[in-house]
């Protein structure tokens, strides 16, 4: 079977280049902006070996199924489901349990994630928000691949909501990192300074988690 790309014209790319997306694993063919696609494609075809060795080394999917077990917000769960009518997902001990048809389980826990994560987060913008004297007009949750986090100019924020999977610390570095842009627009010196002041310590070390392991979370509610 031939391999499959997604092509991306690149109005600056000097040279043909080929990558593989480790949050969703898909190869990605980037093709400067004059180039001819076919002969890049027929180039990109002839690395499938490459690609196949580099899709070996991705995330192992981790579907929401019982018995998967989960760290949300430091805390792991385990998903146990039983037959029955209800439909509420509840922690129980150290599990995440609910009922109710088995085929919807995914839908449920992934919409349960998602509200503890805008819980949580939210909590935390504001907490760091006082603390750097700055307003935030709306907390929002999406689930981008390529970015944790963004502030918008009209004071809006957005996180992934899979930061609630992630250690605390790399979490509450991603909401300093946000709520340090209400006063700094730019990754200048003084917005770095802001962070680390709001965050308490070093946030380098959550920045390096979220690069060696970012990826994996993207894989978590995935069964293939």
């Amino acid at each position: 079977m031939s391999e499959s790309f997604e092509v991306v014209r690149h109005p600056t790319a000097r040279r043909i280049r080929l990558s593989l997306d480790p949050a969703s694993g898909v190869a990605r063919l980037v093709v400067p902006k004059r180039a001819a696609l076919k002969p890049a494609l027929a180039w990109a075809q002839g690395k499938a070996d490459w690609i196949a060795a580099q899709r070996a080394r991705l995330p192992q999917p981790r579907p929401y199924a019982p018995g998967t077990m989960l760290t949300v917000a430091d805390a792991p769960l385990t998903i146990v489901w039983e037959a029955g009518s209800r439909r509420r997902v509840e922690v129980v001990g150290d599990s995440l349990s609910l009922s109710g048809p088995i085929e919807t389980l995914p839908r449920r826990v992934e919409t349960w994630l998602k509200r503890q994560a805008l819980d949580l987060l939210a909590a935390e913008t504001a907490e760091y928000a006082a603390r750097a004297g700055v307003t935030v007009s709306k907390v929002a949750i999406g689930d981008a691949r390529g970015r944790w986090g963004s502030c918008a100019h009209d004071g809006t924020i957005r996180y992934s909501w899979r930061l609630i999977l992630a250690p605390g610390h790399v979490r509450r570095a991603t909401v300093a990192h946000e709520v340090a842009h209400r006063v700094h627009m730019n990754h200048g010196p003084a917005f770095h300074a802001l962070v680390e002041r709001l965050y308490g310590c070093d946030p380098s070390p959550a920045r390096a988690w979220l690069r060696a392991h970012g990826a994996g979370l993207h894989w978590i509610g995935r069964s293939s």
